[in-house]
């Protein structure tokens, strides 16, 4: 999907940004995945160093969805790494949005999937099985709904009520 630019869409949605219809991320979030632009419909999942769902997800169609994990913002450990990466574009999933951290750095570059994360850990995940799908989530103080609109590039990561043109 050609993704529209994140900076033309705030100059020219001004009144959703200024209504709370479209919302932009705080700047704190990096690209570590090979594609530097992405856009779809969310996915959201809540988990707290456990990644276990994200797993279970990225294991089923995406579908050109974007997947949203309000991972608390921990940096104890990864909440997605190389294989996930590899499991998101096999599955067809335009990107990964993290409130937390990644691994395996450069193969995640080589993954044909945008992976938005606040920063890279060494360090696996518990898999206890624990995360709540599918609820609002907070990232980096900005709600994120199931069904929103992700677009991400270069410029940040926005987030919009519905899909704009």
């Amino acid at each position: 999907m050609e993704c529209p630019p994140t900076t033309d869409l705030c100059d020219a949605h001004e009144d959703l940004l200024a209504s709370g219809g479209l919302r932009v991320l705080p700047p704190v979030f990096q690209n570590y995945g090979g594609e530097t632009a992405i856009c779809g419909p969310v996915v959201t999942l809540k988990c707290f160093e456990d990644n276990s769902h994200v797993r279970q997800l990225l294991e089923g169609p995406g579908q050109g969805r974007v997947l949203v994990v309000d991972g608390g913002g921990s940096d104890r450990c990864a909440l997605v790494g190389g294989n996930l990466g590899l499991l998101a574009v096999k599955n067809g999933w335009a990107g990964i949005i993290v409130n937390g951290c990644v691994r395996d750095s450069q193969e995640l570059l080589e993954c044909a999937v945008g992976v938005w994360a606040i920063a890279t850990h060494p360090r696996r995940s518990d898999r206890q099985g624990a995360g709540q799908r599918d609820i609002p989530v907070d990232m980096a103080g900005v709600t994120v709904r199931p069904g929103n609109w992700c677009y991400a590039d270069a410029d940040g990561i926005l987030v919009s009520d519905k899909k704009l043109a």
